[in-house]
C-alpha cells in the first residue's frame, strides 16, 4: 500500500508559547540614563559651573557602566561652558563699562573744577542763615572709605561723637607765599574739623598745591588740600556736609539757590552732596554759592593779606578760573 506524501506541519506562529511553538527570544532591557546627565543639561540652564562639573561625573560614569545619556552629559556641558563664558564676558564688560563710566565723570568734573565749587553760580545775595544747631550735633560723626583710595597715606578720623568745644581751634596754613592764619568753627562744623585736624596732624596737607584760583564777579576763591594738585585728589573718605545745609529741610529748593559767602570764609569743596573729603577753599571777596559747601572756619586778616597776594598775581590761562600764576605750595598746616 502507497503511503501518502508527508507534509510537515506549517511552523506555529510567531509568539505562541511552548510547546506548539519554539516561544519568543526575551529582549534585554534597555540600560538606564544616567542621572548625572540629566542633572547637567539641567543646570546648564540653572547654574552652568554646577552643570559642568555634573557633565564631567556623568560621562565618567558613562564610560564605566555603559548607561545611556552621553548626548544629554555633552549637551550640558556645552551649554554649561557657554554659559559661563558669555556670562564672564558680560561681568567684564560691565567692569569696562563701568570704568569707562567714572572715567567720563571724573573728566566731566575735571573740566567744571573737579571737586569744588561751580564755576558760575546762579543769582542770589541772601547772606548765610543764622546757626541754630541741629540735633545730635557731632554725636556721630562719620567718615565712610570712597571708591577711589587716598592720594597720599592716611588714615580716617576718628568716628562717632566728637566734642563741640572749644568753639574754636586756631591753626596756621604756611605757604610758599606767605602764613595764613585760619580759626576753624568746631561748635558749628564738628565733623568737619575734626576731619581737617586728622588730616592736618598727619601732614596730608604737607607739601600739596594751592591748584585753583577764581577771580569772576561772582565767584573769588582760592582751592587748596588736593595732594594731586589736579581737582579730584581724596583722602580716601568721605563725610556729610554740616553748617549751612543743615539749617535746610532735605531737598528744600532754597538748596539751589545762590547765597552769599562773605570774604574770609573757610569752606569745603566737595563733588556733591556728603562728598567732602580734604579739598577746600578761602573766599578772598563776597561770593554767591548755593548753600551746599560747609563752612567751617574763617581765614584771620592777616591770612586774607596773603590770598589777596596770591590773587593778585593772577591766573595762568584763563583770567577768571585756573591755577594761581606763582605757584603756591602748602607746607604745613599746625594747630597754634
Amino acid at each position: 500500500m502507497t503511503e501518502p506524501p508527508y507534509y510537515p506541519p506549517p511552523p506555529a506562529p510567531y509568539g505562541t508559547p511552548p510547546p506548539y511553538g519554539p516561544g519568543p527570544y526575551p529582549y534585554p532591557p534597555p540600560p538606564a540614563t544616567n542621572g548625572m546627565a540629566i542633572a547637567s543639561l539641567i543646570c546648564a540652564f540653572v547654574f552652568a559651573p554646577l552643570g559642568i562639573v555634573f557633565g564631567h561625573i556623568s560621562l565618567s560614569q558613562i564610560r564605566r557602566s555603559g548607561e545611556e545619556g552621553r548626548g544629554l552629559a555633552i549637551a550640558g556641558l556645552v551649554i554649561s561652558y557657554l554659559v559661563t563664558v558669555l556670562t564672564i564676558l558680560a561681568v567684564i564688560a560691565g567692569i569696562a563699562l563701568f570704568g569707562w563710566a567714572a572715567k567720563v565723570v571724573r573728566e566731566e568734573a575735571a573740566r567744571n573744577g573737579g571737586a569744588g565749587i561751580p564755576g558760575a553760580p546762579g543769582p542770589g545775595g541772601t547772606q548765610l542763615p543764622p546757626f541754630t544747631p541741629p540735633a545730635g550735633l557731632g554725636a556721630n560723626c562719620t567718615y565712610p572709605a570712597t571708591v577711589t583710595p587716598a592720594d597720599k597715606p592716611v588714615k580716617p578720623p576718628r568716628s562717632g561723637a566728637v566734642p563741640t568745644v572749644p568753639a574754636t581751634v586756631n591753626a596756621t596754613m604756611t605757604t610758599s607765599a606767605g602764613a595764613i592764619g585760619l580759626i576753624l568753627d568746631n561748635a558749628k562744623a564738628p565733623c568737619t574739623v575734626n576731619s581737617f585736624v586728622s588730616l592736618a596732624q598727619q601732614g596730608y596737607f604737607d607739601g600739596t598745591p594751592c591748584h585753583r584760583l577764581t577771580a569772576s564777579a561772582t565767584l573769588a576763591v582760592l582751592q587748596c588740600g588736593d595732594p594731586t594738585g589736579t581737582g579730584q585728589g581724596g583722602p580716601g573718605y568721605r563725610f556729610a556736609n554740616e553748617y549751612p545745609t543743615n539749617q535746610y529741610r532735605p531737598f528744600d529748593p532754597a538748596l539751589q539757590r545762590a547765597i552769599e559767602y562773605p570774604r574770609g570764609t573757610l569752606a569745603m569743596a566737595n563733588a556733591g552732596p556728603d562728598s567732602n573729603g580734604s579739598q577746600f577753599f578761602i573766599v578772598y571777596r563776597d561770593s554767591l554759592l548755593p548753600p551746599t559747601y560747609t563752612v567751617f572756619g574763617r581765614v584771620d586778616e592777616t591770612g586774607l593779606a596773603t590770598v589777596d597776594a596770591i590773587a593778585g598775581e593772577g591766573i595762568a590761562g584763563d583770567p577768571e578760573d585756573g591755577r594761581p600764576k606763582s605757584k603756591v605750595v602748602v607746607s604745613s598746616i599746625r594747630l597754634d
